[in-house]
């Protein structure tokens, strides 16, 4: 059993952690890409020498299935560090800029520096993956990094926080465990960027602070993403696409459907689908022992709420176990705009379905509403692909599937407007923790040829 226990880091510890990475980020130690890759490994061998214990902890704090921990976190996590140890030193050389005849004898260049000394704010949806995931961009970018998880996955943050001095070098990279008060001194710091995901409130907080010092922010959040269902598609994988998309992590996935658009007269066939698909996944009912739970109490009985609030027709489920913080998976129908469950991101289990006429309604719905992180297309008709894909705006987008874009190797993960802004994953990540900076070197005997006009005097214009 994973017997970490969540420790809070003092706060008064909390300025010389800071200034111990400062020292050793000035000590020059991570411009090494052989240190960089040795860390990086290291990183690897975290997950890799612990999985079981990892396991445990997501059972201890979320209830998840260990299938669900390898394929949805674990085996994720791990597919980026291995495509960062494999292309940092491609990603970090000098690039040359384009040749022009004007300049290229100054040799102009574009030098990749990390940024510095970085913080990271993971939430509690995807613990590891969104703590060490973008740890282990930062750290191939050369930075030094202070990671901040969740104190609402208390097992997870607490072994974390225990493997971390094990396998890491203390002098570039450590944890902070706590709630507001330690989040609130780490924000007081000048820090050289800084990574957060979560609520779009607590980005502004963060955002604010940061502002003080003129310290760019990556914000990965949320919001409500749609799904649009064209009558041509397969209407029977789209059920099940969405339906798990719903389910995994008990919908608390930033980029979960939210909800989903359909044509009126498709209504009822689209939910006899997702109700076939729903007896596939779960032939006697969904039970707790099978699906991941709420993170915390007072998060189911936000669901709760927006379940008993809604004027929409509950098609299956609806039951909540608050003392197990367990939410049935629930299909509504006949929902409106301006209903309970479209009052907020759901983060639950919970999915709304509402009618309209027609795509066009469907694309002044979604236009109405903060840009999505997410959007989704189910249809088989290219013309109807490119329309909704044209004429609405979201972080990222994905056809005839949901969510599995996050993880798709070679694409940018990030938001629009409220969503977030700035990209992770990749080569994408390490660019966000990178600096580009341009340089020349300009040979002393370039004056007597082509550049002696540059100095007075000036001829004097009549």
């Amino acid at each position: 059993m994973s017997d970490s226990k969540l420790t809070y880091t003092p706060i008064e510890d909390i300025p010389q952690i800071y200034e111990t990475l400062q020292k050793g980020f000035r000590s020059g130690k991570t411009k090494s890409i052989a240190y960089r890759k040795e860390q990086l490994a290291q990183l690897s061998y975290l997950i890799h020498d612990n999985k079981a214990r990892f396991r445990e902890a997501f059972t201890a704090d979320l209830g998840r299935p260990a299938e669900e921990v390898d394929m949805l976190e674990l085996s994720v996590v791990l597919a980026e560090m291995n495509d960062l140890y494999d292309n940092v030193a491609k990603w970090s050389a000098t690039e040359k800029a384009p040749f022009d005849a004007s300049w290229f004898l100054m040799s102009p260049a574009i030098r990749k520096e990390p940024k510095g000394v970085v913080l990271i704010i993971a939430p509690f949806n995807y613990p590891v993956m969104l703590a060490l995931g973008p740890l282990a961009s930062a750290m191939a970018a050369g930075c030094a990094v202070v990671v901040k998880p969740s104190e609402l996955t208390p097992t997870i943050s607490g072994l974390m926080g225990e493997l971390m001095p094990k396998y890491l070098d203390q002098d570039m990279y450590q944890m902070v465990n706590g709630s507001i008060p330690e989040t609130t001194r780490l924000l007081e710091l000048k820090w050289d960027h800084i990574m957060y995901t979560g609520s779009g409130r607590v980005a502004k907080i963060i955002s604010v602070a940061a502002a003080q010092h003129l310290t760019p922010v990556t914000l990965e959040l949320g919001g409500k993403s749609p799904v649009v269902i064209d009558p041509k598609c397969d209407v029977n994988t789209a059920a099940k696409r969405i339906l798990w998309g719903k389910i995994a992590n008990a919908g608390q996935i930033c980029l979960a459907p939210d909800y989903v658009l359909v044509p009126r007269d498709f209504q009822d066939t689209f939910v006899a689908a997702v109700q076939r698909a729903y007896k596939e996944f779960f032939a006697t009912g969904a039970k707790p022992d099978v699906m991941s739970h709420i993170v915390t109490t007072a998060h189911t009985q936000r669901i709760k709420r927006l379940i008993d609030e809604t004027k929409g027709t509950v098609v299956f489920g609806g039951k909540v176990d608050l003392d197990g913080r367990w939410v049935e998976p629930t299909l509504v129908k006949d929902v409106k705009g301006d209903d309970s469950l479209m009052s907020e991101e759901i983060f639950g289990p919970v999915l709304p379905i509402i009618p309209v006429k027609d795509v066009d309604e469907a694309i002044e719905f979604i236009n109405a509403r903060d840009d999505p992180l997410g959007l989704y297309i189910f249809s088989n008709d290219s013309a109807f692909k490119a329309k909704v894909i044209d004429n609405t705006r979201s972080g990222g987008a994905s056809v005839n599937e949901v969510v599995v874009h996050f993880a798709t190797h070679g694409l940018p993960f990030g938001g629009i407007g409220p969503s977030g802004y700035g990209y992770g994953h990749g080569k994408y990540g390490f660019d966000t923790f990178t600096h580009l900076r341009s340089t020349l070197d300009n040979p002393n005997w370039i004056d007597t040829i082509l550049m002696s006009g540059r100095y007075p005097p000036y001829k004097v214009r009549v």
